[in-house]
C-alpha cells in the first residue's frame, strides 16, 4: 500500500465518519458536540485537500494501471468521483460559513444535502483508491490530465 494515498484516503474517510457522528449529535439536539464533531470534519477534509495537492504537485497523480477494457469505466468514474468532491467542497464550505454566521435556517436546509454529497464523495474516493493501489498496480505518476484520461 502506498504511503501518502493510503493517509489521504483515511483522512476522508474520518471525514464522512465524523459527519455522520455529527448527524447522530445534531438529532439529539447535542449542538456544541455537533459543532466540535463537524468542525473536526472539515478539519479532516482539509488535511485530506493539503496531503492531496501537496502530493500531486510534488509527485504527479497516478494513472489508472488496471485492464485496458476497465479504462472508460474508470475515466467515467473518476470523472464522476470529481464533480462530487468538487461540489461537496463547494457545498460545504458554504454550509461551514452558514453554520459559523448563524444562519441557522438556511444551514439546517443544506446541510443534510451536503452531508450525503460528502458520504458519496468519500464512498467513491476509496473506490478510486483501491482500483489506483490496492486492486490493479497503478500506472505511472503523472500529470493530473494524463492520469485522468490516459496517455
Amino acid at each position: 500500500m502506498p504511503f501518502l494515498p493510503t493517509i489521504s484516503t483515511f483522512f476522508i474517510v474520518l471525514s464522512a465518519v465524523l459527519v455522520a457522528i455529527g448527524w447522530v449529535f445534531i438529532a439529539k439536539q447535542k449542538y456544541k458536540a455537533h459543532k466540535r464533531t463537524m468542525t473536526a470534519a472539515a478539519i479532516a477534509a482539509l488535511t485530506f485537500f493539503i496531503l492531496y495537492v501537496s502530493r500531486t504537485a510534488i509527485l504527479g497523480n497516478t494513472s489508472f494501471g488496471g485492464p485496458e477494457e476497465m479504462q472508460t469505466f474508470y475515466t467515467t468514474f473518476m470523472i464522476f468521483h470529481i464533480f462530487l468532491a468538487t461540489t461537496g467542497g463547494v457545498f460545504g464550505l458554504v454550509t461551514l460559513y452558514l453554520a459559523f454566521k448563524r444562519k441557522i435556517s438556511k444551514h439546517r436546509k443544506i446541510g443534510p444535502v451536503t452531508s450525503i454529497i460528502w458520504f458519496f464523495t468519500a464512498i467513491t474516493g476509496v473506490i478510486v483508491y483501491l482500483l489506483l493501489y490496492v486492486i490493479y498496480d497503478g500506472g505511472h505518476s503523472t500529470n493530473v490530465f494524463r492520469a485522468i484520461f490516459g496517455g
